[in-house]
């Protein structure tokens, strides 16, 4: 069994237990109470019947077999790539999204009240806290307070708490490629189609990030502190410029340092 392994990043070594994944997705179940944005209708999974066949074992079928309705961009933990802001049809998240395991940095972040009643998270209050000296591949937010409600928020039509733009501009600037936070969108819910965070972040449409990607409504357990984690970016293969998607994280320790960025596994034995 693989009790530990280790990686190598910015010349620093860091031990991790593949054992103890902590799940950072909000899962996508049939029904109003599942966390939704921007008017998208709730996931319906519905059984599918044809001729005599049923596809429910509940109901006399040899298997289940049903049709899932949904929306990426509001019901759930959803990945985005750059086709979002896009009108270019091979803009992808799968043709975006090569790479699937990345260093990130979890930062709790209150936000900050504007003169006219938005929350927003500030760019000073988040670069104040990363490690400037190596930083993160992804970078991961949970804004303050963080309360159970986020698992089954009706966030449309609340004007929920958003980013400010500079932050988003900072992350591009700084060559970190993967945003994830717990907030229906990085800005603000009615805009008039501005969406100066998202033009930030991929740097659209003068020198796009294709591989960058933004994860919206994850949440982070209290009981996850703040700091360096291993990110496993798990989604489907749609051919969609965004999917429902599951990010995974993996506690890092440091260890001994090594020469160059490498990965290497430890099986304990039988």
């Amino acid at each position: 069994m693989l009790t530990s392994a280790s990686i190598t990043y910015h010349n620093q070594s860091y031990q991790f237990n593949p054992l103890r994944p902590i799940d950072i997705s909000l899962p996508l179940a049939a029904g109003a109470e599942g966390v939704n944005c921007f008017w998208a209708e709730p996931v319906e999974i519905e059984t599918i019947t044809v001729g005599s066949f049923v596809g429910s074992v509940a109901q006399g079928g040899s298997t289940n077999y049903q049709r899932v309705h949904l929306t990426p961009h509001g019901n759930g933990t959803h990945t985005e790539c750059y086709g979002h802001i896009s009108p270019d049809p091979t803009a992808t998240l799968d043709q975006c999204l090569h790479r699937f395991m990345f260093v990130a940095q979890v930062v709790s972040v209150q936000p900050r009240p504007q003169e006219n009643g938005d929350l927003v998270v500030m760019a000073q209050d988040v670069v104040a806290q990363l490690f400037e000296d190596h930083l993160p591949e992804a970078l991961v937010l949970r804004t303050l307070p963080n309360t159970e409600i986020k698992r089954t928020a009706q966030y449309s039509g609340t004007n929920p708490t958003y980013i400010e733009p500079a932050l988003a501009a900072y992350l591009a600037d700084n060559g970190i490629e993967h945003l994830l936070l717990d907030l229906p969108s990085v800005d603000r819910e009615q805009d008039g189609g501005a969406l100066l965070a998202h033009l930030a972040f991929w740097q659209y449409p003068a020198n796009i990030r294709k591989n960058a990607t933004i994860t919206e409504l994850i949440f982070v357990p209290n009981t996850v502190s703040d700091g360096l984690y291993l990110l496993h970016h798990q989604i489907t293969s749609l051919v969609l410029d965004a999917s429902p998607s599951k990010p995974v994280l993996y506690a890092l320790t440091p260890a001994a340092p090594a020469p160059a960025d490498t990965v290497s596994f430890v099986e304990a034995p039988h």
